[in-house]
């Protein structure tokens, strides 16, 4: 597939360079002391959300990445050079987490946003440290600490407003061309979108959201079925789902109740947090329908889900309705943003 993803690396930190048991030897000064200098610090790694990247790919290839060691301290109290520092540099909406433990190690959601992958070893002491009035002539020193190595998972979600969920042909793809400059292939047989496609949607000159078109989802998604499982989790960050369905299916012996609450059942198997959001339905392909077709599916729809949950009929192809869905999309991602501040809005 063109989109990776996910990828597994290691890292490992260099270690820091050894402190030195060096004294000073000049002519005509036969009592120069200890003049050891320390050891460098050892490279650490870091990770660096770029907004310029869109996947994962250079890192299925590139799996280890070693930071170079610290130099070790020399006589005339010379400290050793340390490292320079890797940084990784990752698509904004990387999730780093430990591949062993699971445990988290950064959500990078931010242009330019860092976080420490592993850390370098300081450096050793050099006999410098050690001399005292009891003791002129140390020739202690330390040597320096490891790097930390271990082994990361990163995994890449999207970052968008509105994520589109449906089965196979149900006219996402067409749908998101439609409303934004994004440019997703579109045929007549199912399973044409084989990776996400961010979509910006500008409603006027000052407003507009991003929305996410992810692969069609099957029956059995959750558990491997098909190709949208792989894609799922680029709903996660998403604040809202427009819920794509075909108002007008080829075979008229498809339920389409049946196929929107199984579609639904997978999103609660995959994840609680994700069936949790809140979900619009969108009828599509309403101008293959007469009118009183359209009414009778609308009302279907509405009776078995409850004046709260909002319905759209639309036509991705021909635009219609579509307008309509977008300013009020625009409305409930603004009414669920925090206030700003006054001295923000003077600005």
């Amino acid at each position: 597939m063109k989109f990776i993803d996910e990828a597994t690396i290691q890292v490992h930190a260099g270690k820091g360079g050894d402190g030195s048991a060096s004294f000073r030897r000049e002519k005509y000064i036969p009592k120069g002391g200890p003049d050891g200098g320390d050891g460098g610090r050892g490279g650490s790694l870091w990770a660096v959300a770029d907004r310029n990247i869109n996947t994962l790919v250079d890192y299925r290839y590139a799996r280890i990445h070693r930071a170079k060691n610290g130099e070790p301290g020399r006589g005339s109290d010379c400290n050793g050079k340390g490292a320079e520092d890797i940084f990784l540099r990752v698509p904004v909406g990387t999730l780093i987490t430990d591949a062993e433990t699971g445990t988290p190690i950064a959500d990078l959601t931010h242009h330019e946003e860092r976080a420490l992958l592993a850390r370098g070893g300081q450096g050793g002491l050099g006999n410098l440290h050690f001399k005292s009035s009891t003791n002129r002539s140390p020739r202690q020193f330390t040597r320096g600490e490891p790097g930390e190595s271990r082994e990361l998972h990163l995994e890449l979600k999207v970052l968008a407003d509105v994520g589109l969920l449906g089965y196979p042909n149900a006219g996402k793809s067409t749908f998101i061309r439609a409303v934004s400059a994004a440019r997703p292939k579109v045929a007549d047989y199912p399973f044409t979108t084989l990776h996400p496609n961010l979509g910006v949607v500008r409603v006027d000159d000052a407003r507009s959201f991003v929305i996410a078109d992810i692969p069609g989802l099957i029956e059995g998604a959750a558990e491997g079925a098909g190709l949208g499982h792989q894609f799922l989790r680029h709903l996660a960050r998403t604040g809202l789902l427009l819920h794509i369905i075909d108002s007008a299916p080829l075979d008229d012996a498809v339920d389409l109740l049946a196929q929107a609450h199984a579609l639904v059942a997978e999103l609660r198997k995959y994840d609680e947090t994700l069936y949790q959001k809140p979900r619009w339905i969108v009828l599509n392909k309403a101008d293959m329908l007469d009118a009183d077709s359209r009414l009778a599916v609308h009302r279907l729809f509405q009776a078995d889900l409850g004046p709260e949950v909002r319905i759209f009929e639309i036509s991705a192809l021909t635009g219609e309705g579509c307008r309509e869905v977008c300013y009020a999309i625009m409305d409930a991602i603004e009414s669920q943003r925090p206030p700003l501040d006054p001295v923000e809005e003077t600005r």
